[in-house]
């Protein structure tokens, strides 16, 4: 549970430093890769891992039996219904009975909208892993072909001439998408932070006034007494009559359950399913969900980016080459793409990596809120 708000923690600070303080900068990257590298081999993560793995499993034997063979592409239909926890059906079941306030109906929606374009994240890695498997078969005939072999540079420009033709499948992904989603996160954060202070500032004025209130009866009552107290005296039945009156006053068990109830800061009054500081503390849950996604979109933004680039630039130059045709640009182009090769399957394996990551931590937010929410309301539902 720890790792989560460390990887909070670290990216807000990380966010925050300026120029000057490479050295820190540094050092906290380094210390947020831990907490990555930590996340990544925890148990949770491996059963989303398995549990995504399944379900691609699933969508190739059914596309591999009702399309072509030549299709290598997992069919991901319904991938983000079948992770997100808890499913809408059964989220409309939990909260059907609450009083839930709008911004956690916003909180639902965007995390269920997040999770949404992590699939279609998901399935632009395994189009971009699939074209890629043109350059390695450009890359395999290389080794074979003879500097004299016309046959197989021929073969080896018609396989670029194939890939230069290919959709960049990150293209739309790299900045529409993600800029309308993190737009939505970022004023979602905003609004549960202004209202989370809004209901500690009510919280706190009632607290206040309480106990005005509370010390106001006291004193009340104490001057009530000391004024009838008086009174006998004056009336000469002192003696005899404030004995009594201290009994009265002072020994008023209605008096004493007035205050104790107004002074009591976990009376069942202020404590409803409803109340200010339940509604703070799902507010904040989600909040702090929220904040976690906002950075891990973040960064999965600035991997996507650079995937896009390089991918432009690979279909740039392949497109060079097939237009030129000489053998001596062909060879520096085969030998580019075979040095980088390595690189760019590391960088879609970062990608998904960090795709899994998220999965985890949509489900993980949206758990935490339905269990703040239910724990207002006394329920005892299995998520």
């Amino acid at each position: 549970m720890g790792i989560w708000f460390k990887l909070m923690k670290h990216s807000f600070k990380f966010s925050g430093m300026c120029r000057k303080q490479s050295e820190g900068n540094l050092a906290q990257k380094l210390n947020v890769n831990d907490e990555y590298k930590e996340a990544f081999r925890t148990q949770s993560y491996a059963e989303i891992c398995s549990k995504i793995q399944g379900h691609m499993d699933i969508k190739d034997n059914t596309s591999s039996a009702s399309c072509s063979s030549s299709s290598t592409i997992p069919l991901f239909v319904h991938l983000s219904e079948n992770l997100l926890e808890p499913r809408p059906q059964k989220l409309d079941d939990i909260i059907k009975g609450y009083d839930l306030h709008p911004l956690l109906n916003d909180y639902f929606k965007i995390t269920a909208e997040s999770c949404h374009l992590c699939e279609l994240l998901l399935h632009g890695i395994h189009q971009a892993r699939a074209n890629h498997g043109i350059i390695t078969r450009v890359i395999t005939l290389s080794k074979r072909a003879r500097e004299d072999d016309d046959q197989y540079c021929k073969a080896i420009i018609r396989e670029l001439s194939s890939f230069a033709l290919k959709k960049n499948p990150l293209s739309s992904l790299s900045s529409l998408h993600f800029r309308d989603n993190q737009d939505s996160r970022n004023i979602l954060l905003q609004r549960l932070m202004l209202q989370c202070q809004k209901i500690t500032r009510t919280i706190k004025l009632r607290n206040f006034f309480k106990k005005i209130v509370g010390w106001s009866i006291v004193v009340a009552y104490t001057a009530l007494t000391i004024a009838l107290i008086v009174l006998a005296f004056h009336a000469m039945v002192g003696i005899v009559a404030t004995p009594a009156l201290l009994t009265c006053f002072l020994g008023s068990n209605t008096v004493n359950k007035l205050i104790k109830e107004i002074r009591n800061e976990k009376s069942e009054f202020f404590f409803k399913g409803n109340s200010p500081e339940r509604i703070l503390a799902q507010l904040d849950v989600a909040a702090k969900g929220v904040f976690i996604l906002i950075n891990d979109f973040n960064t999965m933004s600035q991997l996507v980016r650079r995937l896009n680039d390089e991918i432009e630039h690979r279909k740039s130059i392949a497109n060079m080459c097939v237009r030129n045709g000489k053998i001596e640009l062909l060879k520096k182009v085969v030998k580019e793409f075979r040095v980088e090769e390595k690189c760019f399957l590391e960088n879609l394996e970062e990608l998904e990596d960090h795709i899994y990551l998220c999965f985890l931590t949509i489900n993980r937010s949206r758990r935490l809120v339905v269990e703040e929410l239910m724990r207002g309301g006394g329920a005892a539902i299995k998520l």
